[in-house]
């Protein structure tokens, strides 16, 4: 991914009555609570499991593997950071063991609370944890699932693999691309059709 030069998207603020949220017990993590990035009023929200590295170890911003891959993909079939919002099941980064499907219930809340407020026109779920999360079913993957649009809690939704596993299978990256190429077309239909 060399050739492809990521930057860091503006962050969302996290709403003030939840800058101090402790009732999934992440904040004992010591990781800060991440909103979300990119453009808050877009069209396409793009759902991961959990905030990645943001800092680097001297607190610098860092662009982390994760968001170089979306990055990549979601430039290649020519959507900008103006088209996407990206958002998390979780909206701190686990660093230790924890009760999962208790912490998911729970961070799911803020979820619904973003989608009320956002009311986006597509949700992009990547990687198996947040389909599984967002559909509310822990037997259903991405393999099953990508290529096509599902109807999720009245959203339109496709699937694609999480940008990590994309990096560390790159014989993935193809099958990533074409997800975003699926993404990209609806999105630009819409635009033609409105």
């Amino acid at each position: 991914m060399s050739d492809f030069c990521a930057s860091l998207w503006p962050e969302e603020s996290t709403p003030d009555n939840l800058m101090n949220c402790s009732e999934c017990g992440l904040d004992k993590h010591g990781s800060r609570m991440v909103w979300g990035e990119g453009n808050p009023d877009a069209p396409i929200m793009v759902l991961l499991d959990n905030p990645g590295a943001r800092e680097d170890r001297e607190n610098k911003p860092f662009v982390c593997g994760t968001r170089q891959a979306l990055q990549k993909a979601t430039n290649q079939v020519g959507l900008t950071v103006d088209d996407l919002y990206v958002t998390y099941v979780l909206k701190r980064k686990p660093t230790k063991a924890y009760n999962k499907e208790k912490t998911r219930q729970i961070c799911m809340n803020h979820l619904k609370q973003q989608l009320k407020s956002k009311q986006p026109k597509l949700i992009v779920c990547l990687g198996n944890i947040a389909v599984q999360a967002f559909f509310q079913n822990p037997e259903i993957d991405v393999k099953s699932l990508r290529g096509k649009f599902h109807d999720v809690h009245g959203y339109q939704t496709t699937v694609a693999y999480h940008p990590l596993a994309v990096r560390r299978r790159p014989n993935l990256w193809h099958l990533f691309l074409e997800d975003w190429k699926l993404v990209a077309e609806n999105y630009f239909n819409q635009i033609r059709l409105s």
